[in-house]
């Protein structure tokens, strides 16, 4: 076995270039806290990108894995298995929907949506009834589908020509969506609850209410990509339930798994029937392990405590973010629900989140940013309210630094 040292330098040597990691590797992790290679601690609030929802090395999680991979790993799709039925009826039981399909990536799960918005309309309605609305500054994965249905371009260079049939309108403005939709044409409406990629911008409630009628009143699918906002973000199991509003297919991943890559799509009964056997399909979806896990995650998220728990540590996270923005100047504002925070920067520091991350993992806390201009702050849902002391405090010494 292959166990010689590895450094950031390797990174360079043997990976694709697409991404650039920072100088640290991770080697441990427990709870919301870290330890890099030479045994510097850290404390986590990117949550593996509101992925590690119950935190690192959480015992139930790893308990469970544990116990499934002593029964059974994998089976072909020939066959169903027994942690993906309790998951399903788990998730059908706690949400709007009837029918689950299961995949590995939210990526994948948007893929799934967006096939069966256009099959339920090409099955309903004809082959003109596919178009699809989404939104500018949206993202909904790096498939060439999900991509071209984001609203981000520089996604998508270089990958043309991308599918037709996608629109985007302005987020947050109804008006825009009226001047696209169309009975004749439009399929779906795909809509972040939250944005995540794009700044961490909640959606205004009218306007979700507005996205529900007119897909009501042009025979339309609502999609909500719930990847990012879902299980317990929050503070709701998902965010549709903040809303009131009830999407006709809604998408699941990053926390559902708790590290462990697992995804849904949920849907209707009614709609659900459009992907009939043989349409669409995952080798690994369902997997047995990762239902297990994800099974564990849901069970233990949903519980009232600890939704009520994910309301009271925001309060405390977002206040504590404002403070050092208003004492340093640098945060207009903090937007966001539950832990899904982001720290939108003052006019002076635009452009300059990624040195606020940096400057974070100097001080041993670690942050995320959405775009060049918002710190986004997605930690596990159970933090410890000392942690989050410990978190605030290393960051303001990071700010102090920044700025000085």
């Amino acid at each position: 076995m292959n166990r010689e040292p590895v450094s950031r330098e390797l990174f360079d040597e043997v990976m694709v270039p697409n991404y650039a990691p920072g100088n640290i590797i991770p080697v441990r992790g427990e709870g919301s806290r870290v330890w890099d290679q030479e045994g510097r601690e850290f404390v986590d609030l990117q949550g593996g990108i509101a992925v590690t929802s119950l935190g690192h090395c959480h015992p139930g999680l790893v308990g469970v894995l544990q116990e499934q991979a002593e029964k059974i790993w994998h089976l072909s799709n020939v066959m169903t298995n027994e942690p993906a039925l309790r998951l399903a009826k788990t998730l059908c039981d706690q949400t709007f929907a009837e029918r689950v399909f299961f995949a590995n990536s939210g990526a994948e799960a948007n893929e799934a949506a967006f096939k069966l918005a256009r099959r339920y309309a090409w099955e309903h309605y004809g082959p003109e009834k596919h178009e699809i609305i989404s939104f500018t500054n949206s993202f909904h994965g790096r498939t060439l589908f999900t991509v071209s249905v984001g609203g981000q371009p520089k996604y998508l260079e270089g990958f043309e020509p991308a599918p037709g049939g996608i629109h985007h309108a302005e987020f947050n403005n109804l008006d825009s969506v009226k001047a696209l939709v169309s009975k004749e044409k439009t399929c779906a409406i795909v809509v972040e609850p939250i944005q995540g990629e794009g700044g961490v911008m909640p959606a205004d409630p009218e306007f979700l209410k507005g996205l529900r009628q007119l897909c009501d009143d042009n025979n339309a699918l609502l999609v909500f990509d719930e990847v990012q906002s879902g299980v317990g973000r929050t503070g709701h199991l998902y965010a549709y339930e903040m809303y009131n509003v009830v999407p006709d297919i809604l998408t699941s991943a990053k926390g559902l798994g708790g590290g462990f890559p697992v995804a849904a799509m949920l849907t209707t009964a009614e709609a659900a029937k459009s992907l009939g056997v043989g349409t669409h399909g995952s080798t690994y979806g369902g997997n047995a392990l990762a239902c297990a896990v994800a099974q564990k995650v849901i069970d233990t998220v949903s519980q009232p405590e600890i939704l009520k728990g994910v309301k009271a540590r925001s309060d405390k996270l977002r206040k504590g973010m404002m403070d050092i923005g208003e004492r340093y100047g640098v945060f207009s504002e903090v937007r966001g629900a539950g832990l899904l925070l982001g720290c939108v920067l003052t006019e002076k520091w635009q452009g300059k989140a990624k040195d606020f991350l940096n400057a974070g993992l100097d001080e041993g806390v670690m942050v995320l940013i959405a775009g060049a201009n918002v710190v986004r702050l997605a930690p596990s849902l159970i933090i410890p309210e000392s942690d989050i002391d410990e978190a605030l405090e290393r960051f303001e010494a990071a700010v102090k630094k920044l700025t000085a």
